[in-house]
């Protein structure tokens, strides 16, 4: 018996929404990177884009456990000597990009290289309850009924 490897062009790639009001960001961003990656599928290869394509609406709804929300601290350079700077989930929370904060939760949780770089072209992210891909009929999936810890109210 030879061991199954799946290709690119095998794969079928679904259409998932996720509603962001109230969830947890670590425990959403834990399983959008399962579902991005494609480890939820009998044919899950790891060097192949085998994951879904997922849409999460109200981003800026998503909460934080204990002080995260003031106290984490994410950091980005800009190249220059001298030029580490950092922000906290609040500030991005309240400024003009909020689903930045899932973006980066998600963008963390996968492996770095090109693999990665092409499973983030799967994750669209959107600060309100609207999004534009009604056309592709994505399926809704509650995250909220998984566990109870996936919400805080």
């Amino acid at each position: 018996m030879k061991t199954y490897s799946a290709k690119a062009g095998e794969v079928d790639k679904e259409w998932i929404v996720i509603d962001g009001e109230g969830l947890v960001v670590g425990r959403l961003a834990a399983l959008v990177a399962i579902r991005l990656k494609g480890k939820h599928k009998a044919i899950y290869t790891p060097h192949v884009d085998c994951g879904d394509n997922v849409i999460v609406v109200n981003a800026d709804k998503v909460v934080f456990t204990g002080n995260k929300r003031d106290d984490k601290v994410y950091y980005r350079h800009t190249g220059y000597a001298g030029g580490i700077k950092e922000t906290s989930p609040r500030r991005l929370l309240e400024g003009r990009f909020p689903e930045r904060v899932i973006t980066l939760a998600v963008e963390r949780m996968l492996r770095r290289g090109p693999l990665q770089r092409q499973l983030m072209r799967n994750l669209r992210v959107y600060k309100g309850k609207d999004h534009p891909h009604a056309a592709q009929n994505p399926t809704p999936l509650d995250v909220a009924k998984l566990n109870r810890k996936n919400v805080r109210v």
